[in-house]
């Protein structure tokens, strides 16, 4: 765990010095579980986003786009069960007087266990060395087997517990489990409470005439009380999509683990508007394609894995997560969720219009079922981030520090050098930057020597570098630089297009999908 943390932490730092993720009003002392995206920050949240999109809209032509308002009227809320049931289980620890949330210190609790498993994993594979079979060791280890067998069991139980709101037996399992608090250590605890968790705000010029309303907690509602608009105007035919990526907020008391849980994010979900009776041929479609889109960034198919739930929403007929290896272990990155036709029909119910689609091919009409998929983008952005960073160690016995982003995701495709700062080098370098920027992002640097260069361009992700020295006066050639590798190689100024192209392309990566 340790371990974990001390990556965790170079994480955090690396993704400030670099000039990705600075803390919110940090001249202030910052605001807790708020963040400012800095200038390559910015661009690699720019470019997930549009390679979602365009693998999400542009390559479906049965789903669309749209942009909803953050504010909307507040019996969206109520109707959406929001107001009611859009809770987390709080509990206090009396000596530290710190607020924590009680399933996620359940969670923490089974992470360390998983700890264990890899750690056991990790002496097997030493041990047996090539042929060493994973799948075969976690199921036939008797202590590998009997951690599992307890992780399930707390987890089963926990989901049951929330799922009846049964409070006090959330509170006995901390008990049982001998959760102490993480700062205090002690287990003096409070009972277990129920804590709502959208931020109300109020919308008038004057006080006494102001209407109540909430700062959307998830940008799903906005499509479904917008879906007979979009239908009708886009003539659209079930079945259909319709796609959105926008700002959420939550007042999330335990806001925690950099922008892994913030109180204003961003999502990219999707509700895919189906036929009732079709929605597992649906559900387990939208589960291969997502995890098909994740594995095309080439993060490592080790790094991911499906996680059903246990506790079912009231309104879902089945749920997955996608999950990730974060630094602090596996968490979710993505849901994708069959919902009925809850939504549709509770807007239905409280908006006293009817929205139902009239099936040509079965002449009838009805409520449409959802299979939605949702990702968070900060999320998303932590995810590729954390996994990209390295530390390598090279034959010279020096070390580097990479970045190796996806090149498609990387905030500068490319950053051009000249060997000097003389001799009309940097103009060559200038004319290059002025033919490129057309196209890509790209970087210009003549401080400190070409080494030195590298290795700031490798720590920010730079996929190529550019070195134009003598020779490229002569016969118009320059030194490329793959990041990844290292390797050098002599291309003519007339080829960087289409090299840089092909790297970094999102048509090139998405047609891995």
């Amino acid at each position: 765990m340790a371990n974990q943390e001390d990556q965790f932490k170079k994480v955090i730092s690396h993704a400030k010095e670099y000039g990705y993720v600075f803390q919110s009003s940090e001249i202030y002392d910052g605001l807790s579980a708020v963040y400012d995206y800095a200038q390559n920050g910015a661009e690699l949240k720019k470019n997930i986003r549009e390679y979602w999109w365009k693998a999400m809209v542009q390559m479906n032509d049965n789903i669309v786009g749209i942009d909803t308002a953050i504010f909307m009227h507040p019996t969206v809320w109520k109707a959406s069960g929001h107001v009611d049931a859009f809770n987390d289980p709080l509990i206090d620890n009396k000596d530290s007087k710190k607020r924590y949330r009680a399933d996620v210190l359940v969670e923490d609790y089974t992470a360390k266990i998983e700890a264990k498993i890899d750690k056991e994993v990790a002496k097997a594979a030493k041990r047996f060395g090539d042929s060493f079979d994973k799948d075969q060791f976690l199921a036939t280890n008797q202590r590998v087997v009997d951690y599992q067998e307890k992780i399930n069991t707390i987890l089963k139980r926990l989901g049951k517990s929330l799922e009846n709101e049964d409070l006090v037996d959330v509170r006995n399992l901390i008990d049982e489990l001998d959760i102490v608090c993480p700062i205090s250590g002690s287990k003096n605890w409070t009972d277990v409470k129920q804590f709502n968790l959208m931020f109300g705000t109020k919308l008038g010029a004057s006080a006494d005439s102001a209407m109540d309303l909430y700062l959307r907690p998830e940008t799903a509602q906005g499509i479904f009380v917008n879906f007979l608009n979009v239908q009708k105007t886009g003539r659209m035919k079930i079945p259909f999509g319709i796609a959105q990526v926008g700002k959420a907020f939550r007042n999330e008391i335990v806001a925690r683990q950099f922008i892994f849980r913030q109180r204003e994010f961003e999502q990219m979900e999707m509700q895919f508007f189906i036929q009732p009776g079709t929605q597992q041929e649906w559900y387990e479609k939208w589960k291969e394609n997502r995890m098909k889109w994740h594995l095309s960034l080439g993060l490592g198919q080790e790094n991911y894995r499906f996680h059903d739930h246990e506790k079912l929403a009231h309104y879902a007929d089945a749920a997955a997560d996608i999950e990730f290896k974060f630094p602090f272990g596996f968490k979710e990155l993505e849901g994708i969720h069959s919902r009925t036709n809850f939504d549709l029909s509770q807007h239905e119910k409280f908006s006293g219009k009817k929205l139902q689609y009239f099936d040509n091919d079965l002449k009838e009409s009805y409520v449409p079922y959802v299979v939605e998929t949702s990702i968070g983008l900060d999320r998303m952005f932590l995810a590729v981030f954390s996994n990209s960073l390295e530390e390598e160690e090279l034959e010279n016995g020096t070390t580097r520090t990479v970045l190796k982003l996806p090149a498609v995701l990387a905030p500068t495709k490319a950053a051009v050098f000249p060997l000097v700062k003389k001799d009309g080098l940097p103009e060559l370098a200038h004319e290059i930057i002025n033919e490129l920027k057309w196209e890509f992002n790209v970087f210009y640097d003549e401080k400190d020597a070409v080494g030195k260069r590298y290795r700031r361009q490798d720590a920010n992700g730079t996929p190529f570098c550019i070195t134009v020295d003598h020779q490229s006066l002569e016969d118009k050639t320059v030194t490329i630089r793959h990041r990844d590798t290292m390797e050098q190689e002599r291309v003519a100024i007339s080829d960087l297009k289409t090299m840089i192209n092909k790297a970094v392309a999102m048509k090139e990566w998405l047609m891995k999908i």
